[in-house]
């Protein structure tokens, strides 16, 4: 029998990801999993600096977000989806910064999550033509099982 006990949520706040919600809190609750709950803040900087720097400290993690994006992104987070947990009491709420599926990639295997609900589609055109559907990346590069819910108003219409 399959078991999950890490899920991990992502939300781009965009109306599929609204949609993934609902299912990774009923597997949440099926499996009685620790249920991540997944933000990240875009910004490609983080890869790119040692283009643009002269010196770059390896060391070190740069931040390249302050503290206050990073502390609303994560109320938001929580105002959005945390009293509708229902029995996932045991929630992490998280926010990254960087490609949303690198982020998305390292978050997971960082902690040991065995299953990834995101919506099929999102909410940054940029991202699409610029890296890909992050989606599909996740899925390409994910070390577990990913699970993309699409919204069924959205499906592919036949011609005819």
């Amino acid at each position: 029998m399959v078991q999950y006990s890490n899920i991990l949520y992502c939300s781009d706040f965009s109306e599929e990801a609204e949609m993934a919600f609902h299912h990774a809190v009923d597997f949440c609750q099926r499996y009685g999993a620790q249920l991540h709950m997944l933000h990240v803040l875009h910004s490609g900087y983080k890869y790119m600096r040692h283009i643009v720097d002269e010196y770059v400290n390896e060391d070190k993690e740069e931040q390249v977000a302050d503290d206050e994006l990073l502390a609303l992104a994560e109320s938001d987070l929580k105002s959005r989806y945390g009293d509708r947990l229902q029995e996932c009491n045991q929630a992490v709420f998280a926010v990254r910064v960087g490609v949303p599926f690198v982020e998305i990639v390292r978050y997971a295997r960082e902690h040991k999550v065995d299953f990834i609900v995101m919506g099929a589609s999102g909410s940054s055109e940029l991202d699409k033509q610029t890296f890909g559907s992050t989606v599909e990346n996740v899925a390409r590069r994910a070390h577990c099982h990913v699970m993309a819910i699409r919204n069924p108003e959205l499906a592919f219409k036949l011609p005819g």
